[in-house]
């Protein structure tokens, strides 16, 4: 029985995809149990993702042991054991991605962390990881980053499907858009077959809220106080207007009559960080067609559980939406100072959590060899 929640949102454009990866999930047959029972048509993963389902649990014992023992690398070890991970949740996949034209039924993997700011390294591994993971509907994960706008356009280029990650600020999606056009227009130069290339660009919610409502807090007026929790979705519901715009032009028709797909807008950071906000603020308020929002366990069971669903809840919110960065901006919260800390503080993150992965798999290695 699919639960009438996450139905709801189906039925209203939105694809519902998992924010979550590990071979517990896999094996337990929960990714399989989610697409049943609450409509999810895909999965993301990240560093941080990885380096959690790592250390925990004995499931990935016996692999790092024979890969220890072959002599590999820590570097090696971690790329077969995620890489392995993502290619049996792609085949758990498979059937959606066939039946929507590879729309849904994509799984993604990000390019390591440490190359967000070097274009040519970061092109080399996308090209590297989609051979090896060998599966239709793999997203690779290229950094919206600067030195990341010429890998994602070369990478489409090569008619490599991608997803976007770590777009903060409406500038850098609009470049995003660009850079994605731009990589479909040298695959349809190159000979490409443009209705196999597919992107998603993941637009991060939450975590400009919680940087927002700290300077707001910093404030302390009750003027101030009046926007917190607001610019996360004011700022997502431009990006949808940015969207409309660029997918409507003259440019993008000529490519779409040669077979090209839009690229979605993908809504990250979803899990609400404010225990005061509803926990379903970042699904339930951010509905319209053609977008996908892909959410933690926790949130994705929040909805199924009282997520109230009530059609498009963006269409028409823009001059609404405009007029509460504009009000930020009058209060001294200013968004170009936000959305670049953010971006450094995601690369940051994610840098993170792979040293962390990598010292972990290297503990685990030594307790093999000793």
């Amino acid at each position: 029985m699919t639960n009438p929640n996450t139905q709801a949102l189906s039925e209203a454009g939105v694809s519902i995809w998992l924010d979550d990866l590990s071979r517990e999930l896999i094996e337990t047959g929960k990714i399989s149990e989610l697409i049943n029972e609450l409509n999810v048509v895909g999965l993301t993963s990240n560093p941080s993702i990885f380096q959690a389902a790592l250390s925990k649990g004995e499931r990935y014992n016996d692999d790092l042991a024979a890969l220890t023992k072959a002599g590999k690398s820590v570097e090696e070890v971690v790329h077969e054991l995620t890489t392995s991970d993502v290619r049996r949740a792609g085949d758990l996949f498979l059937l959606i991605y066939e039946s929507t034209k590879g729309v849904d039924g994509r799984v993604s993997i990000e390019v390591d962390p440490r190359l967000a700011h070097d274009t040519d390294k970061t092109v080399e591994q996308a090209k590297q990881l989609y051979a090896d993971i060998d599966r239709p509907n793999v997203l690779i994960k290229i950094p919206g980053t600067q030195a990341g706008l010429p890998a994602i356009t070369a990478t489409i280029a090569e008619g490599i499907s991608v997803n976007v990650t770590l777009i903060f600020s409406l500038e850098r999606y609009r470049a995003v858009m660009n850079a994605y056009l731009e990589g479909l227009e040298k695959a349809r130069a190159n000979g490409k077959d443009l209705s196999q290339i597919h992107s998603v660009a993941s637009f991060f919610v939450s975590r400009v809220d919680t940087e927002v409502d700290k300077r707001l807090d910093a404030i302390g007026t009750d003027e101030a106080r009046g926007l917190k929790g607001k610019a996360g979705l004011a700022n997502a519901r431009l990006a949808y207007q940015a969207f409309e715009e660029v997918f409507t032009t003259s440019r993008w028709g000529s490519l779409a009559e040669a077979g090209a797909n839009v690229q979605r807008p993908l809504w990250a950071s979803t899990g609400v960080k404010d225990p005061s906000y509803p926990d379903t603020m970042y699904v339930t308020e951010l509905v319209a067609a053609d977008v996908v929002n892909t959410m933690p366990g926790k949130t994705l069971e929040a909805v199924a559980d009282h997520g109230v669903i009530h059609g498009d809840t963006i269409t028409g919110t823009y001059e609404q939406s405009s007029n509460v960065l504009d009000h930020l901006e009058r209060l001294g919260v200013s968004y170009t100072e936000v959305v670049e800390l953010l971006e450094t503080e995601g690369v940051d993150k994610f840098e993170k959590a792979w040293a962390e992965l990598l010292d972990g798999v290297a503990a685990e290695m030594e307790k093999v060899t000793a």
